[in-house]
């Protein structure tokens, strides 16, 4: 099983000021102890869960391109991408940005948008929900055909591109992988089925009901269900000093069980950086060959 690192909050305990030097330095940690993923969230507010909209929160994209340059190994990624906060030209060209400068390590994970607050906030559309999915799937196919180095116009219901043109080109061969964040059964998983290298799920008593309909739509897609990543979301806290490690451990053996390959969520007190390598010495290897 791999281990990623999701970023959610940026309140570090420097403040802005020292945002920048506390973020680099919790990167490299998570590099350097063996995570297979960097990721953070693709908001402009932050989100109620983790504290009020006026708490400090950094825009993704910006921030995954400065994590490139204080990494040297891990995944960069979005948990996830709002698709109708970017065109999907100029995102399959972000992407694609980071995933050259980071030497090939860019993944873009996406989902259908949520956050009604920041948008109406920014004065970003935001459609009903069957059209946000109607639009993620026409990003997914604006993406894979500018990756495949397809030049030739591009019409779809809600975008249209004359010469979808895309230079230079990922590194990632045959292209970044994707992720699409979320468990909704007739949507959002029958577009994994489709279009994805990897799904994230949220953990709950239905994970493995999910699953099974993944394995269906796969079959109805005629993809092979094992060639997709199933990562799901997870909050790790190992303790002060490591006491619950074992703890921690376990449960991601659990996941293992029904079949995920990935782990990625925050880290308890990650601005210490000690957890970290907590989780480096003692969670990764243990769980490596799951």
């Amino acid at each position: 099983m791999k281990i990623g690192l999701q970023i959610p909050d940026f309140t570090s305990p420097g403040g802005p000021a020292r945002l920048g030097a506390d973020l680099a330095a919790v990167a490299r940690a998570a590099d350097d102890a063996g995570f297979d993923f960097v990721a953070v969230m693709d908001h402009f507010f932050q989100i109620g869960v983790i504290g009020p909209a006026e708490r400090e929160m950094l825009e993704a994209y910006t921030t995954l391109g400065y994590l490139a340059a204080c990494t040297s190994r891990a995944k960069l990624i979005t948990l996830v991408t709002g698709t109708v906060y970017r065109h999907p030209g100029i995102l399959a060209k972000i992407v694609t940005t980071l995933d050259v400068l980071s030497g090939g390590r860019a993944w873009l994970g996406i989902g259908a948008a949520w956050n009604d607050e920041e948008s109406s906030g920014l004065g970003i559309p935001f459609p009903p929900v069957a059209e946000r999915f109607e639009r993620l799937e026409e990003t997914l196919q604006i993406c894979l055909q500018m990756w495949s180095g397809d030049e030739s116009p591009y019409q779809g219901k809600h975008y249209q591109l004359e010469r979808p043109l895309n230079s230079p080109q990922a590194l990632s061969s045959p292209h970044p992988p994707i992720l699409i964040g979320g468990g909704g059964e007739r949507q959002t998983l029958r577009l994994v089925a489709r279009y994805a290298q990897a799904c994230n799920l949220f953990p709950g008593p239905d994970l493995a009901r999910k699953l099974d309909v993944l394995r269906a739509h796969c079959d109805a897609e005629g993809r092979d269900y094992d060639e997709i990543t199933k990562t799901c979301y997870f909050m790790f806290d190992v303790g002060e000093k490591g006491e619950k490690a074992a703890e921690v451990t376990d449960q991601l053996g659990k996941l293992a069980e029904l079949g995920f390959e990935a782990a990625i969520g925050a880290v308890a007190n990650v601005w210490r950086v000690t957890p970290l390598e907590i989780i480096g010495s003692e969670v990764i290897p243990a769980v490596a060959g799951l």
